[in-house]
């Protein structure tokens, strides 16, 4: 090699190892901000049920990944997740404020549901933890023992549901009035009040993540009689039950849903080596086999994505074209009596 080449070789070496030490200072200039500071995360409900669960693992497994971090959980519940999103997404951008909200927002920014003050796709994503398909569950006491004999009931069955906001409603709300299912909904079950509600007897059956209803179903309190998405072969699709296309579609967006399960994102604006250190402890949190092993024992999934890539799939699911939105805001109307 001569004089020149060689030159050159060590000025690009040189050159490589500098970006690298830059890319290394500012990864450590974001997590360094963090040390002896607290970080509020916002859990959109109220405590016990599947969000304040994982909320609650995320916060802990990110702490312990933020050296010299302290990460309190503040449970924010209304509105169906709108008051405690709407809280996250109005905070300081300073990355000391992140939380957790239900998919079904993903529904009310679709509709411009005017209670919304936030634009998911504007948001500092930091990740999802799971994909957790939905499912209809029939109280144990219930003689409805699959979805044929639900619609074949002649009298309304009684269906639990959170608030406006939240997916439980919507979702409720969309594929009754879409597969005319004999339900009316009672909403205000918030956390476990509706399984609390299904083995009192007031309650017959919920819309829900099928994670929320594990161990209540294997508990023999209830049974799934139907599912949407996921691999598991155990409940049948619901989709195996319509035929309708419009119908279908409005399922396929339900599906998208749980895809991008369990969300963690804060507001606009946050100083990318701040998110990319958040990033970071979420991504070490979610791949660290102590944090998987208690998940498992709690029966909560772990299926993350991170960053970017939650991004991509939040702003996919909003973009719908101009029939969806329409079908969607169609169901969502109240029923004509």
């Amino acid at each position: 090699m001569n004089n020149a080449m060689s030159k050159r070789a060590f000025m690009l070496a040189g050159a490589a190892c500098i970006a690298m030490q830059a890319t290394a200072a500012v990864a450590q200039q974001g997590a360094e901000f963090f040390k002896g500071k607290t970080v509020n995360y916002i859990v959109a409900t109220a405590p016990g049920g599947g969000y304040d669960s994982y909320g609650r693992l995320v916060a802990e497994y990110m702490q312990r990944n933020l050296p010299g971090s302290t990460f309190v959980v503040k449970n924010m519940p209304g509105a169906g997740h709108i008051i405690g999103t709407n809280a996250i997404y109005a905070s300081k951008p300073d990355g000391l404020t992140i939380g957790t909200f239900n998919t079904g927002l993903i529904y009310n920014q679709i509709t411009k549901e005017s209670a919304v003050k936030f634009d998911l796709t504007k948001m500092s994503w930091i990740g999802k933890a799971a994909a957790d398909p939905r499912v209809i569950v029939i109280a144990s006491q219930s003689p409805i023992k699959s979805f044929e004999e639900l619609m074949a009931q002649k009298q309304p069955q009684n269906f639990a549901v959170a608030g406006p906001g939240s997916a439980s409603f919507v979702e409720t709300v969309m594929l009754t009035n879409a597969l005319k299912m004999p339900v009316k909904m009672l909403s205000g079950y918030n956390g476990t009040d509706d399984q609390l509600a299904m083995r009192r007897g007031e309650i017959v059956g919920s819309i829900a993540s099928r994670s929320s209803y594990k161990a209540f179903v294997e508990n023999g309190y209830g049974r799934m009689i139907a599912q949407i998405g996921g691999s598991e072969k155990d409940v049948p699709q619901l989709a195996s039950f319509v035929k309708d296309e419009k119908a279908q579609g409005l399922i396929a967006l339900v599906q998208s849903q749980g895809d991008i399960a369990r969300l963690t994102a804060g507001p606009p604006g946050i100083p990318a080596d701040r998110l990319d250190a958040l990033v970071g402890a979420y991504k070490k949190a979610m791949e660290d086999p102590e944090m998987q092993a208690r998940a498992e024992k709690l029966g909560l999934p772990v299926d993350p994505a991170y960053g970017d890539t939650v991004l991509k799939a939040v702003t996919a699911a909003i973009n719908q074209s101009d029939e969806t939105r329409a079908l969607l805001s169609e169901a969502l109307k109240a029923p004509k009596k």
